[in-house]
C-alpha cells in the first residue's frame, strides 16, 4: 500500500481528518498524520510544522483554502503523486501549483473514495 499524509490531522474523533486516518488505517493504508495538534491517530504521532516524510503517495487535505499557502512550497517539495482537495478545501491555486509540478490535483472526497472502493 502507498502511503497517504493528512494534512489539518486531528486526534477529535468527530472531525473528518479523523474519521479519514481511521479508514485508511482499516483497509491498510500507512499514514503520516501532519497538524497543528498534537497527539496520536491510530498509532501514528502527529507531526507538527513541515516535517521530514518519508515517500507519499497522496497527500489529501484538511485544511482550508486559506490555511494552505504556508505549505505550499513544502508540499511541492513532497512530490506527492496526488493532492485530494476533500469539500470546503478547494484551492484553485494550489491546484494549478500541483499541476504544474505534475501532480494530480484532485477534488474529491476521500471518505466517499475509500467507500466506493476507487481511492
Amino acid at each position: 500500500m502507498k502511503t497517504t499524509l493528512i494534512l489539518g490531522a486531528t486526534p477529535n474523533p468527530t472531525r473528518y481528518a479523523y474519521l479519514a486516518a481511521e479508514r485508511l488505517t482499516a483497509r491498510g493504508h500507512p499514514i503520516v498524520p501532519v497538524g497543528i495538534k498534537t497527539g496520536k491517530v491510530f498509532g501514528q504521532e502527529i507531526l507538527n510544522g513541515k516535517p521530514d516524510v518519508p515517500a507519499i503517495d497522496t497527500v489529501t487535505l484538511y485544511l482550508s483554502a486559506r490555511h494552505q499557502p504556508e505549505y505550499y512550497d513544502w508540499l511541492l517539495r513532497v512530490a506527492p503523486r496526488r493532492i485530494i482537495f476533500n469539500p470546503g478545501t478547494e484551492n484553485p491555486e494550489l491546484s494549478r501549483l500541483a499541476r504544474e509540478a505534475g501532480i494530480e490535483a484532485v477534488a474529491g472526497c476521500t471518505l466517499v473514495m475509500l467507500a466506493g472502493g476507487n481511492y
